[in-house]
């Protein structure tokens, strides 16, 4: 069972997840790949002191990748998509 501070890897941010953040108010998380949407939800909470009002997780597949000659594939992981509270909002995606 993982910890609270493993719960949550890392924010992910690329454009979709910016557009997503601008319109919608959603936030990307890379989360650990045991953790369920109750053990997101808390760890966030606790971690950036907000309400959140729902959680979405996906699976992400495995993508083939070359490197020169070689042939390999990415690793997979679980990304969980979050919204926020009205007026709450966590200052890694702020800026």
């Amino acid at each position: 069972m993982p910890t609270l501070h493993d719960v949550i890897v890392r924010p992910v941010v690329t454009e979709k997840s910016s557009i997503a953040y601008q319109t919608r108010k959603e936030y990307a998380f890379e989360v650990h790949p045991l953790a369920n949407k109750f053990q997101i939800r808390d760890a966030l909470q606790q971690l950036f002191g907000v309400t959140v009002t729902g959680v979405r997780t996906m699976q992400m597949r495995r993508n083939a990748v070359m490197r020169g000659k070689t042939r390999g594939t990415t690793a997979r992981w679980k990304k969980a998509i979050v919204t926020l509270k009205d007026g709450d909002s966590i200052a890694v995606f702020e800026g």
